[in-house]
């Protein structure tokens, strides 16, 4: 039963994945490593560029709306309400001293960091954030991390303190978001190193706390401790549906998307070669394409050898089960698919990952 349950959840995460354009992706197929990071890059570097403001506020009321129509802020657990145009708890330019009084906008990969008022940057949606104004006001621009002794805690638990986090430098002060927003950030900034690839690399002496939390390069952007702790917390906290339902939002504004919503396996396929913390699984670089198929065929394209194909439909039903296939050039197909939705569980040794 365990197993059982177990699958039913993957199937009720898979369906709630972000639906991009069904071509959207099509030019980072087949692609790995850094070759992928360039060829999203191409893909999303072009967009729209919202004004700071009125921009970001309009967006607000859609992007970050939580069910009971209150603003969706990570730093705080306060009920903010929208303004139309000016109002509600939107900061207004003054107060904000103590939490819960107004909220503003949050560059989460800050903007001493890339030069401050630079554009397209300054108001990238999919980094900048609506957040609690005292709470930002103490996030200044510090790098995030692992707080070890905090100095300032949030009313959600978001904390500014001592870096604690695995191999980085001594001393740093830094910032910690609850373990509900973790993986948001690191997406945030996964996108921001993909959007911003040929800008990043000089953004290393901006400011000091930039300076040791970026590598100084457009490949892989971080610096090790950093990159190994954006990993972590993109694979402890998924995908949410809050940051596909924003995700959406973004796009249908700012006419890009962030791929690792809607691709999380891509951080590993980028990155893994680079990450230095855990065992990672080999198949989690696999690429499946053209998803959604529109010719009823699909290929498999892995450097591993896999020992076993199956395709499940959305009811749990095995509908092709293959046993030692054969792959031509690293790519194995399947042909004369039904219509409908299938989750593919590809094995290779002792590993298995599930595709949707």
């Amino acid at each position: 039963m365990k197993k059982l349950y177990s699958l039913l959840a993957l199937f009720s995460i898979a369906l709630t994945f972000a639906q991009a354009p069904a071509t959207y992706y099509n030019a980072a197929n087949g692609q790995t490593g850094y070759q992928l990071k360039t060829a999203l890059y191409n893909i999303i570097q072009s967009h729209t560029t919202i004004s700071y403001s009125p921009g970001l506020w309009n967006l607000y009321t859609t992007s970050d709306r939580r069910a009971d129509g209150k603003v969706w802020d990570i730093y705080s657990n306060c009920n903010f309400t929208f303004g139309t145009g000016t109002g509600g708890n939107q900061d207004q330019g003054s107060g904000g001293n103590t939490e819960c009084q107004f909220f503003n906008k949050e560059h989460t990969f800050p903007k001493s960091w890339f030069n401050n008022t630079s554009s397209p940057m300054y108001s990238d949606a999919f980094h900048v954030m609506p957040t609690d104004k005292k709470v930002n006001s103490e996030r200044s621009n510090y790098a995030y991390g692992i707080v070890g002794t905090a100095g300032y805690t949030s009313s959600n638990g978001t904390k500014r303190g001592n870096n604690v986090a695995p191999n980085a430098p001594s001393g740093m002060i830094v910032f910690e978001p609850i373990d509900e927003y973790k993986g948001d950030i690191a997406r945030n900034y996964f996108y921001m190193a993909t959007c911003y690839q040929n800008l990043i690399a000089g953004w290393k002496n901006n400011n000091p706390n930039g300076a040791l939390f970026l590598d100084g390069t457009s490949n892989k952007v971080f610096e090790q401790w950093a990159l190994d702790m954006l990993y972590s917390w993109h694979v402890a906290d998924p995908v949410s549906d809050k940051e596909i339902a924003r995700n959406n939002a973004v796009y249908a504004v700012q006419r890009n998307r962030n791929p690792f919503i809607d691709h999380p396996e891509y951080v590993l396929a980028i990155w893994g070669q680079a990450l230095s913390t855990a065992q990672f699984n080999a198949l989690a670089t696999v690429s499946v394409y053209p998803n959604p198929s529109n010719n009823h065929r699909i290929n498999i394209e892995t450097e591993q050898v896999l020992d076993e194909i199956q395709l499940i439909n959305i009811n749990g039903q095995l509908m092709q089960q293959i046993k030692k296939p054969n792959a031509q050039n690293n790519t194995y197909t399947l042909e004369n698919l039904p219509s409908g939705f299938y989750f593919l569980k590809l094995s290779s040794e002792s590993q298995s990952i599930t595709k949707k």
